[in-house]
């Protein structure tokens, strides 16, 4: 829609224009968009039933909100998706630090302005995209950042005494005027400056350095907190708390499927790696096991959270891993690898918390304990269950493949291997192949390989082999082969 071409205060009043407050403007558009079955919410995944429902009711309250969970839980993305849920224009007083309705002006400036000039008074068109205001809550935030304070500047230039109105400086609430506020981890807030907001939620006046000023802002405030902040660094004061409509809480994917869905929506993936990198739909599900790992491991801090950002930023350096590989090989196409997984590492442990233990075993041994156990998590979903104790003459589907590595004694996946001398090595093991074949007959032929290592990998988590980490790749032997050769 191009930009209004009204320009006057008597042209607007002609064309039938009528003043909404932002609260009824963004409920009118999400019941039309209800109502046409469109999403107001583009993006957003697995909060179908949960939290968008909730959000969407709060908006029809005409609430302010309160969105209240771990990190990466896309709480600032939801309110800056309620942008789209605006009109398009909205018409102010030309001029205005405080975007006046022309039909309800607030400001001394824009009222002065609409008595001298009437329908001669100048108007301004405001897109929805500039009605956004963020705010990240820190401990230096001041009630003059928020609300405003005294100009010296402003009463030197002017000639005007302190007691002026004229002479304060709008602070960013003010100027959000009509305006969706975000601010972002509240509980940050120092107690005092969470005082300032009561009257603004409530009433929507204003009080700076005493002036009896009164400005029924009209605003659509949306706070994100994070549970853990309530014991770790403040808390949401109770009478604040009391004046925020509604709080809701939101939650991590609750399936793979919802889990991967973000991850591919998310990663910044250059046009060269998607042409030339393949990645297999099982690394793909095994990358989001990881997360869910590490959201019930007892080594990280679950009050902390983990992320959506870490399998966001582990599968660009799984990329990345891939690429790397691929150039030094001198290969124009690749696939992921088992063996690439341990590139993700540096954009693992960055993102998550470690309790006392987890320190004591070390990130990156946290992150590979990780990988191990969504291994395993996975592998029953395509394999019969390795167990450990098995009966005297029963025999194991993976027994063929455990008897090959006992007769060899140094079988290397070495990361700089070419694509053919990669499958060449793989396909050396002929077990494996009988057994992929047998149990996984109709696996897509361009991910055997990875299901594969798969494989390989999982008899190691399940103390059928070992494996040891080379600095140019992976060394795979048999369990007791390996134990008598460490006794010799």
């Amino acid at each position: 829609m191009n930009k209004p071409e009204i320009i006057t205060l008597g042209e607007l009043n002609k064309s039938g224009y009528q003043s909404r407050s932002i609260k009824d403007e963004l409920r009118d558009n999400l019941l039309k968009n209800i109502k046409n079955g469109a999403n107001s919410f583009e993006g957003i995944h697995g909060y179908e039933y949960s939290v968008i429902p909730e959000l969407e009711r709060a908006i029809l309250s005409r609430h302010n909100i309160n969105l209240l969970g771990l990190r990466g839980q896309a709480k600032t993305r939801l309110a800056r998706l309620m942008i789209n849920l605006l009109d398009e224009w909205m018409p102010i007083v030309a001029g205005s630090e405080i975007n006046d309705d022309p039909l309800r002006p607030l400001s001394r400036y824009a009222r002065e302005s609409i008595k001298e000039e009437g329908d001669s008074t100048n108007i301004e068109w405001v897109h929805r995209d500039e009605r956004f205001f963020e705010k990240l809550a820190t401990p230096d935030v001041t009630v003059a950042d928020l609300i405003g304070d005294v100009d010296p500047i402003k009463a030197a230039n002017l000639k005007l005494s302190y007691a002026d109105d004229r002479v304060i400086h709008f602070g960013m609430i003010p100027r959000a005027n009509r305006s969706i506020f975000v601010i972002n981890e509240l509980p940050d807030l120092q107690a005092r400056i969470q005082v300032a907001l009561f009257n603004i939620l409530q009433e929507g006046d204003i009080q700076i350095r005493g002036f009896k000023l009164r400005l029924p802002l009209d605003m659509q405030f949306v706070f994100t907190a994070n549970p853990e902040d309530y014991t770790n660094r403040g808390s949401i004061v109770t009478p604040l708390k009391d004046r925020i409509g509604s709080q809701i809480l939101t939650h991590y994917p609750e399936s793979i499927e919802i889990a991967r869905t973000i991850t591919q929506q998310e990663a910044r993936k250059d046009s060269r790696q998607q042409e030339s990198i393949h990645v297999p739909s099982l690394a793909k599900d095994l990358l989001e096991q990881i997360s869910f790992e590490a959201r019930r491991s007892e080594y990280i801090d679950a009050k902390s959270g983990v992320s959506a950002r870490m399998s966001i930023t582990a599968f660009e350096n799984l990329l990345s891993t891939a690429e790397r590989r691929a150039i030094m090989a001198g290969e124009e196409k690749t696939t992921i690898r088992l063996g690439d997984f341990i590139g993700m590492i540096p954009a693992i442990t960055g993102k998550v918390e470690l309790v006392y233990e987890g320190e004591q075993e070390g990130a990156a041994s946290v992150v590979q304990s990780l990988l191990g156990e969504a291994v395993k998590s996975l592998f029953v979903e395509y394999f019969p269950e390795i167990k450990k104790l098995e009966r005297q003459n029963e025999k194991s589907p993976y027994d063929d493949v455990i008897n090959w590595f006992f007769d060899q004694s140094d079988f290397q996946l070495l990361d700089d291997l070419t694509e053919s001398q990669y499958r060449q090595l793989i396909d050396s093991i002929e077990p494996l192949d009988k057994l992929v074949k047998k149990y996984q007959p109709d696996f897509p032929k361009e991910d055997v390989y990875f299901l594969k290592e798969f494989v390989l990998w999982a008899l190691v988590e399940y103390k059928k082999l070992s494996k040891y980490r080379l600095s140019e790749g992976i060394r795979f032997k048999d369990l007791y082969g390996s134990y008598i050769s460490g006794l010799q």
